[in-house]
């Protein structure tokens, strides 16, 4: 399956909560008027793109339907995933996954509880390894039972190595070491995972801007990239997340996951559109090979329906 199939197959729930009013007031060709608008308004809601981003939409297509009275199903469709595509573009979605040229890369992992950050540590190491790169990950999380073995599982999958210490151990202490080996065995990558913390918690947020302050110090520059690892299924909690954490640990990119198990995917498009963030991966199921690169336009013309670009009729 390739990737715009795969895009598109994870947002079937989301594709559906739209297109219960999409094909219900898009039949063939539709006036274009309030009353049509306010339903797409009302639909769009619905799948978590927020208002902004919704108010944004039918403003583009009020000035797209200026002149003409009709249009067909499939231009409103056609419209709304350009305009879709352009607000995440706009965050700059859609770039290369690490545009970093310092060696070793160092990339900060954070989330909440259960978004699932080390299995997505670990699928971003199977890929970077199918790429010839070095690897090495990083079990800054000390706390929760099991994390290191569950990173070390990951390790063996993707080929690379990990750094850990003993369960309870300090995890600015981890970084420490970590960024330390990093830098000794010239790797070409580095993976910090991170425990899951409340982003209303500010004794937990502290311990991950230790952890970014001992990288800095230690690796002038680095963090290059601190992602951010949110779930989907949160829809509008999402968003909550988000802003927390960008204001606290200066989060340079988003992985949204669970895409596939969710009606509320436009969440990526209101967290994108917000904060100005671009989305680095997705999750669009549960294999080893279903976190795939965030494309724009995929995501856009998966979202409503539409067919790949270049592939005929839309």
């Amino acid at each position: 399956m390739g990737l715009f199939d795969k895009i598109k197959a994870g947002l079937r729930k989301t594709r559906e909560t739209l297109e219960t009013g999409l094909s219900s007031i898009l039949p063939g060709r539709v006036k274009l008027d309030e009353a049509l608008l306010e339903d797409l308004e009302e639909r769009l809601l619905m799948s978590d793109v927020g208002l902004g981003t919704a108010e944004r939409l039918m403003k583009s297509l009020r000035q797209r339907a200026r002149g003409q009275d009709e249009a067909s199903a499939e231009e409103v469709r056609q419209w709304l995933a350009d305009e879709v595509a352009a607000v995440l573009r706009e965050a700059g979605s859609g770039g290369p996954l690490l545009a970093v040229e310092a060696r070793p890369a160092v990339v900060l992992v954070v989330g909440v509880n259960g978004v699932g950050k080390t299995t997505t540590i670990g699928k971003v190491a199977r890929r970077l390894r199918l790429e010839n790169k070095r690897v090495l990950m990083v079990a800054c999380d000390t706390f929760r039972a099991a994390a290191a073995e569950q990173l070390e599982i990951w390790a063996e999958r993707a080929g690379c190595e990990i750094l850990r210490q003993k369960e309870g151990a300090d995890p600015a202490a981890v970084a420490f070491d970590g960024i330390k080996a990093a830098q000794a065995r010239h790797y070409d990558v580095a993976l910090f995972d991170t425990a899951g913390r409340l982003h209303n918690k500010v004794n937990l947020m502290e311990e991950v801007r230790k952890i970014r302050r001992i990288l800095a110090r230690e690796y002038p520059g680095s963090p290059h990239e601190t992602w951010l690892v949110l779930d989907a299924v949160t829809g509008q909690n999402g968003l909550a997340q988000a802003h927390q954490f960008y204001k606290d640990v200066e989060v340079s990119g988003l992985v949204v996951t669970k895409l596939d198990g969710t009606a509320r995917g436009g969440i990526v498009v209101a967290i994108a559109a917000e904060l100005k963030l671009p989305v680095k991966m997705i999750g669009v199921g549960e294999g080893i090979d279903d976190l795939v690169d965030f494309d724009p336009d995929a995501f856009a013309r998966g979202l409503f329906g539409l067919e790949a670009a270049g592939a005929g009729r839309a």
